[in-house]
């Protein structure tokens, strides 16, 4: 066969390299089969349909007014757009100034989710590959798929599914890679639904500035007492019935304000005789400030002795009322009958460890470890604050399911308090500032339905507060004096 007679994409010539060397050895290559033009053209315009009947099903609002743009253009001219344009923009005003919750949901913040979407989209691919979590298979980079994008005016929170084999903890472990690429002041993984994983992104920080004393509440409700707020511009809820709460945080960290915020939150309920408290302060400093509210609704002790006395009458006052419910109410609701106990410890480390008497120091861990593990039922919470979380020093550390961590000397001491792993999930407690003005009442708190840690701030409540509420919940008593008749002033 002449080489002429060869059709100029036959599979001889392009499988065998043409060599003038006859003893050389043929180099083979894979044949190339052109597919034809007309082929390439009907399937780039069926992509097309399809995108673009994809896109109008998934955008309906946006479908809608180009139609009406378009329609408006052929009908009239340029004023037809300019004024379909005017009044949507009316429309939209006039909707956020009447219903601003409603236009909130249905349109801002969608419209900031796809916007945020498209900001990360750009520099995604970038990113990933550059802090290693694109995947090289098969001579092919495969790239996490970055999903919906819900954005607050603080955060965002983006979707991303996994490529095949990877896990949440190989995001875990790029956090600070994530933030700086994609320009975030932090950076959090949280699990999803399987092959999945959230990226939290924080913005802007909700927590820089010092949260005010939130305002007394008009009805009390120890299932949800806002203290603070949290990172995402949400109130920050503390669940008292029904747990116990751990307070770690070294000091300066915000704990007595974060005890007072929890007192201040519950004061209705104090007033209407549905709770009680005792407080108990080994100091005699942080909670002496505000006894007469101790005084007036329930009791207050700062000697070793008469502290563990409290909680053994606690304890028993505890067991009474079980005894009573036994086989009557499966759940406690707080009620002048059977009110709901919150006892409130300022300083626990010096009643479970450092307390030289030991027999007492026994007495007082045996009381509270009672408290914690049958008290939730029948409406007794334990808050207690400490500030060497430590197992030697608390033994009974696990025994509160709700924990908060304030500011920590080492980043061992966060998971001792919030459990293994925290830590790389975002739960830098040791990086707090030390400065109160950017420090003080900052937090992370994990509850007992969700291991993920979230970042508070607890709101400040100063001295001038802590006076204020004892003024108007617990006023001094003023002893009558008789009235002076007539004669006896005359005589």
């Amino acid at each position: 066969m002449s080489h002429h007679s060869l059709s100029p994409f036959s599979g001889e010539q392009i499988v065998q390299v043409a060599n003038p060397d006859p003893f050389a050895r043929p180099v083979l290559r894979s044949p190339v089969l052109h597919t034809p033009v007309w082929v390439i053209v009907l399937a780039q315009a069926a992509r097309l349909l399809w995108r673009l009947a994809r896109f109008t099903a998934r955008h309906p609002v946006a479908d809608l007014i180009t139609a009406a743009l378009a329609a408006a253009w052929w009908f009239t001219g340029w004023p037809g757009p300019l004024t379909v344009a005017v009044l949507l923009t009316a429309g939209s005003l006039g909707w956020r100034l009447a219903w601003p919750v409603s236009w909130t949901r249905l349109v801002a913040v969608p419209a900031r989710g796809r916007w945020r979407r498209w900001v990360y989209a750009r520099r995604w691919v970038s990113v990933m590959t550059v802090a290693r979590l694109a995947v090289v298979s098969r001579s092919r980079l495969l790239v996490p798929v970055l999903g919906p994008v819900a954005a607050t005016a603080w955060t965002d929170r983006l979707l991303v599914r996994l490529v095949a084999g990877q896990s949440p903890d190989h995001f875990a472990a790029r956090t600070e890679n994530l933030a700086h690429g994609l320009g975030a002041v932090t950076c959090r993984v949280r699990a999803a639904v399987p092959g999945h994983v959230v990226i939290e992104l924080v913005r802007r920080d909700a927590l820089a500035a010092v949260i005010p004393a939130l305002p007394v509440p008009g009805h009390a409700d120890p299932g949800a007492a806002a203290v603070g707020r949290r990172e995402d511009g949400q109130p920050w809820t503390i669940r008292l019935h029904g747990t116990h709460v751990l307070v770690a945080g070294s000091t300066g960290a915000g704990k007595a304000s974060l005890l007072w915020g929890i007192i201040r939150a519950i004061l209705p309920a104090l007033a209407d005789g549905t709770a009680t408290i005792l407080g108990a302060d080994p100091k005699g400093m942080e909670l002496a400030y505000g006894r007469a509210l101790f005084d007036r609704f329930g009791r207050y002790e700062s000697s070793p002795e008469q502290i563990t006395a409290m909680l053994e009458d606690a304890v028993t006052g505890m067991q009474n009322r079980a005894a009573k419910l036994a086989g009557h109410r499966r759940d406690h609701k707080p009620a002048a009958q059977h009110p709901f106990v919150l006892v409130v410890i300022d300083e626990v480390a010096f009643l479970t460890a450092y307390q030289p008497d030991r027999k007492l120091r026994e007495r007082t861990l045996a009381a509270l470890a009672t408290l914690t593990t049958q008290g939730r039922a029948v409406g007794h919470c334990v808050v207690a604050a400490v500030q060497d979380p430590r197992k030697d020093v608390l033994t009974i550390r696990n025994l509160f399911p709700d924990r908060i961590a304030m500011r920590l000397d080492e980043p061992e001491q966060v998971d001792m308090v919030l459990g293994d792993g925290t830590r790389d999930r975002g739960a830098l407690a040791d990086r707090i500032s030390p400065d109160p003005l950017t420090g003080a009442g900052i937090a992370y708190v994990r509850l007992a339905d969700d291991p993920d840690p979230v970042r508070v701030r607890a709101a400040w409540v100063s001295d001038a507060d802590i006076t204020a509420m004892c003024r108007l919940y617990a006023p001094p008593l003023v002893k009558a004096v008789p009235a002076v008749g007539a004669g006896e002033a005359a005589a």
